[in-house]
């Protein structure tokens, strides 16, 4: 006999369980017989060993239940019957093999959530120097990934600070050339963000080499005048902060040039001691006019400004700008055309959280002398030291405390220069440097 020990324990559980019942049922109809006196007399005791013995059968029979658990099946084999064709018939009870139960495969492992690449390099130093442009995070996540501030203001590296320069584009840069003579030899200076239609490559039409090449950002579509401006607006700060080398931000556009070269645009800015967000109160139409009462009271007509899209901040100012979620709402559904939103939302933002902050003064100069919703523009005909001259010293404004000191250096870039305007402006470039450093 060729038996396996759950088929024999599976027996004495049954046979133990048999047992019980026929018991139970033969001591119940005995008592039942039982004299009337006598069952009056025992009729306490008898029940209470009925519920006793029971209570011992059912404890018996859960545990071994719960030892059988461990088994990977609990069934009765029934033996098969072998008949070899020998006169001598043997009975041989065969036990028949199961094969052992197969290993569940762990689980696959989850793909990587879209940002947890960022987090988890090595070098954190590294990412945070020189971060990657590209990634997957939403605004929401790199607004609060960017609105990360230190507690400590010693840096444990040797921190170079650099000027973040923001692109906000249609396509392509035709000004590319002028810029990349601009930015020469100071690589370790400076930094680019270019935002542009999402559909569109900047660096198809640049060669490798070029300071702009690889720089796009994640970008989403841009309407001039609605909140998808402010939105890409933010969205440039958002990246430039998460490189912690970045400690000063300027806007500009595809038309915008410098004025002069970068050594004195880095000082400049470096050294300011404020920020250069247009700001003032206008109380013409297209300024107070604007105005949605709606807004009070978070924001109210005290409040209200008006100013230059093209702004200059510091680390400081930027954070409050891609941290703020009091007003930006507010703008956002009450400030549309003829209020934009790229007009009044910054300037506002900065007078009401921090206007010791600001200079109320923008450095890139806009032709605002004819009358229109849009500045001159300046194409090839219109090209001449004179002009880019004439911008850069017929102005006087103060610098850093000096309220009474002014300087004539005020506008550092200047917009907006039509692509026919580049070769004329390669030529001037190095009579425009002559006697600056």
């Amino acid at each position: 006999f060729h038996y396996s020990s759950n088929s024999l324990l599976s027996f004495i559980v049954f046979f133990i369980f048999l047992l019980f019942f026929i018991f139970f049922f033969w001591s119940k109809a005995r008592t039942e017989m039982a004299n009337e006196q006598l069952k009056h007399s025992t009729s306490q005791f008898s029940q209470i060993f009925h519920v006793f013995f029971l209570l011992i059968g059912f404890s018996i029979g859960m545990a071994v239940s719960l030892n059988l658990k461990s088994f990977s099946s609990f069934n009765i084999q029934l033996p098969n019957f072998s008949f070899p064709s020998s006169p001598s018939t043997t009975l041989v009870f065969v036990r028949q093999q199961q094969p052992p139960p197969a290993l569940s495969s762990p689980p696959p492992l989850q793909p990587p959530s879209p940002s947890v690449d960022f987090y988890e390099m090595n070098n954190f130093f590294e990412v945070n120097v020189e971060p990657p442009l590209m990634h997957r995070m939403s605004d929401d996540e790199v607004f609060w990934r960017a609105s990360m501030v230190p507690m400590i203001k010693e840096f444990p590296y040797e921190r170079v600070p650099k000027i973040a320069f923001m692109f906000l584009i249609k396509g392509s840069l035709p000004l590319a050339p002028l810029w990349e003579m601009f930015f020469k030899g100071h690589e370790h200076l400076f930094s680019i963000y270019v935002h542009t239609h999402p559909l569109y490559n900047v660096s198809s039409s640049l060669p490798p080499n070029s300071v702009f090449y690889g720089r796009r950002i994640p970008s989403q579509a841009v309407q001039w005048g609605r909140p998808s401006m402010i939105d890409a607006e933010r969205r440039l700060l958002a990246n430039a902060l998460l490189d912690f080398s970045n400690e000063r931000f300027i806007l500009l556009s595809e038309t915008c040039i410098p004025l002069y070269n970068f050594t004195t645009i880095y000082n400049y800015l470096i050294n300011s001691q404020y920020t250069f967000v247009s700001s003032y109160d206008d109380p013409r139409k297209i300024g107070r006019g604007r105005y949605n009462p709606r807004m009070f009271p978070i924001v109210s007509i005290a409040d209200w400004r008006k100013g230059s899209q093209w702004f200059e901040v510091d680390r400081t100012v930027a954070i409050e700008i891609i941290s703020d979620t009091t007003y930006y709402p507010i703008f956002r559904e009450h400030c549309g055309p003829p209020c934009y939103m790229d007009e009044h939302y910054i300037p506002t933002l900065v007078n009401i959280v921090l206007p010791e902050r600001n200079s109320n003064q923008t450095v890139t100069w806009v032709d605002w002398s004819k009358n229109g919703p849009h500045p001159g523009r300046f194409g090839r005909r219109e090209i001449s030291l004179e002009l880019l001259n004439r911008v850069r010293f017929s102005f006087n404004c103060s610098y850093n405390d000096g309220k009474n000191d002014t300087v004539s250096l005020c506008f550092l870039f200047a917009r907006k220069f039509m692509p026919d305007s580049l070769q004329p402006l390669l030529k001037i470039w190095p009579s425009l440097l002559q006697g600056l450093i």
